[in-house]
């Protein structure tokens, strides 16, 4: 121990984090569990998104599909149930329709199979109270605005939510009627 020629007390040499943590297993199928571990203590992930971390490490492909089909085999890896959670939490939370959703999910590199039958447990009527709500909920902020103006941003606000074109058009008209605005622009359509 060092002292400290003020006080005249013992001083500990400071260690860095990189010293005090342990350093990596040397076996690449030990190092890749572990990554993978970490990784699913954070947050659920798909087999792709755990597959494109370890070879970004730099561990070994042959190495990183046993570990990823063990994974799989003791269900650590279910993109089915991933899938599920996701849609729902992200349509309730989130208020997103089914294409972004669809979109989301592939970009995480969930198969289109998987994603089709997730997507399809969102109820169309239930998409649509959705949208209804989030129109609802920004009306306040389009209120006093000219008529285009207000149904351009709303339909904007719910098709960046992924709701298609014809569903946006119908709730905006509706809810726009419903709170007592204007809407023979609408009425066209």
């Amino acid at each position: 121990m060092d002292r400290d020629p003020v006080a005249g007390r013992g001083v500990r040499p400071s260690r860095s984090a990189a010293d005090r943590r342990p350093a990596p297993p040397e076996d690449p199928e030990t190092r890749a569990r572990e990554l993978c571990l970490r990784l699913l203590t954070a947050r659920p992930r798909t087999r792709a998104e755990l597959h494109r971390s370890l070879t970004r490490r730099g561990i070994d492909e042959e190495v990183v599909e046993r570990v990823l089909s063990r994974f799989d085999e003791v269900g650590l890896i279910d993109d089915a149930a991933f899938a599920e959670t996701w849609v729902r939490s992200r349509h309730t939370h989130q208020g997103l329709g089914r294409r972004a959703l669809t979109a989301e999910l592939r970009r995480r590199g969930v198969a289109d199979e998987v994603v089709a039958a997730a997507v399809s447990e969102v109820d169309p009527e239930a998409e649509e109270e959705r949208a209804r709500e989030l129109v609802r909920r920004r009306l306040g902020s389009v209120r006093g605005r000219d008529q285009v103006t207000a149904v351009r941003r709303l339909v904007g606000m719910l098709a960046r939510k992924g709701y298609g074109e014809g569903l946006a058009l119908r709730v905006v008209r509706d809810e726009l009627r419903r709170a007592g605005e204007e809407t023979d622009l609408l009425d066209e359509l």
